[in-house]
């Protein structure tokens, strides 16, 4: 089986966006019951990662943390497009998480959802999620 993509539209530069509800629905649908789902951004300026979704507060704090170690402008930075913040960022949060599937649910913890998180947009992005059965 190849994989799914999934299309997100982000509104802002910087927006961390909740697409645990996305990832489940491509698991239900799947044929596969049991193994891994991995969810790829094949974008150099976006990343995903799972971390708390219970508490809204936490997707904006982790936002003004990374534009406060990583600004927009250094006067070193070489990069003619001028994001090199949203390249460092996306190294730094990673391109890709592993998730669990049993019994074609994603197994999360209680607080957890999946995020793509957006470092140069306003954009239109992919997100690639491959079924592995194991």
């Amino acid at each position: 089986m190849g994989f799914q993509t999934l299309t997100v539209r982000t509104r802002e530069r910087g927006q961390i966006v909740d697409i645990t509800a996305e990832v489940r629905r491509l698991v239900r649908e799947g044929p596969m019951a049991d193994g891994l789902a991995v969810v790829f951004v094949p974008h150099t300026t976006a990343a995903v990662t799972i971390n708390e979704n219970a508490d809204p507060d936490v997707k904006h704090d982790v936002l003004e943390k990374l534009r406060e170690m990583v600004p927009q402008r250094e006067g070193y930075y070489e990069h003619g497009e001028g994001n090199s913040d949203s390249h460092l960022k996306t190294m730094m949060v990673g391109n890709s998480a592993l998730v669990i599937v049993e019994k074609h649910e994603v197994v999360l913890g209680t607080w957890q959802g999946i995020y793509f998180c957006e470092f140069d947009g306003p954009r239109t992005r992919q997100v690639l999620v491959k079924l592995i059965s194991c």
